[in-house]
């Protein structure tokens, strides 16, 4: 019997054995991402760490892509995959300046990733992939090519995939005001106040009330510095700008 221990063959035998697996072990671990205390490394983690970084990797799927959709205009997988393909390819340091802006060249492509986008619609696919919406949230939110109307659609995807998501529900409330559409966003800032915990429903809804009436004014909060009051703005690139002079009155930070 192989774990009879009592022969000093056997032990020696068994020793092996475990040692084998151990290292096969720590190998599989590693090499899945899992442990190793290399600060997420892995196989897995490195590869997708080197399609982030490499943009060429993007760029080759970009063209094989373009080829497979010109020469099968109605292969929905093929506009899924360029799509994605064009969005991840968006993320490279050519096309994000260091602020977190789009460049002039991630503009362009947040365009062609558009027109994919439209393309695969023009499908008519009975259920839009839901992972391809919310790619496109960033496509056509305030931060890409600020598309309101475009950004509603998407969100309405998304919605529909994940329901009791209060935040999607406020953001499509949100650009639905900036799209001028008040039915689709008071119907979503009712399904999002009714959906945030009860001690959150009262700010909520009072956040959501003055961008019904000012969708354009941006995100507006208040800080104090120094015993003095601030008017703040949040940008486009999520940085915050004084709008009005401070003053003395304290106040803590909230939003209007």
């Amino acid at each position: 019997m192989l774990f009879d221990l009592r022969g000093r063959g056997r032990r020696t035998t068994v020793r092996v054995i475990y040692m084998g697996l151990a290292l096969l072990m720590g190998v599989g671990l590693v090499g899945f991402g899992i442990g190793g205390g290399f600060g997420g490394g892995g196989f897995l983690n490195a590869a997708s760490q080197n399609e982030g970084s490499n943009s060429a990797s993007f760029s080759n799927q970009i063209k094989k892509y373009e080829k497979l959709t010109r020469q099968q205009p109605r292969n929905a997988s093929a506009w899924e995959n360029l799509l994605k393909a064009q969005v991840h390819e968006a993320g490279g340091e050519a096309y994000v300046s260091s602020s977190g802006a789009l460049t002039s060249k991630g503009h362009e492509l947040f365009v062609q990733a558009a027109q994919t986008w439209s393309s695969y619609l023009a499908l008519s696919p009975p259920r839009p992939n839901p992972e391809l919406a919310q790619l496109m949230l960033r496509v056509f939110g305030e931060e890409g090519l600020n598309r309101p109307s475009e950004e509603v659609q998407v969100l309405q995807i998304v919605v529909a995939a994940k329901p009791t998501n209060v935040a999607y529900y406020a953001q499509l409330a949100r650009y639905a005001y900036l799209a001028h559409n008040t039915r689709v966003g008071d119907l979503a800032a009712a399904k999002a106040v009714s959906l945030a915990p009860p001690p959150q429903q009262p700010r909520l809804k009072t956040e959501l009330t003055a961008l019904r009436k000012s969708p354009g004014a941006g995100e507006t909060v208040t800080g104090s510095s120094s015993g003095k009051t601030y008017a703040l703005k949040k940008g486009a690139n999520g940085s915050f700008t004084s709008t009005a002079p401070p003053s003395t009155t304290p106040a803590t930070t909230t939003k209007k």
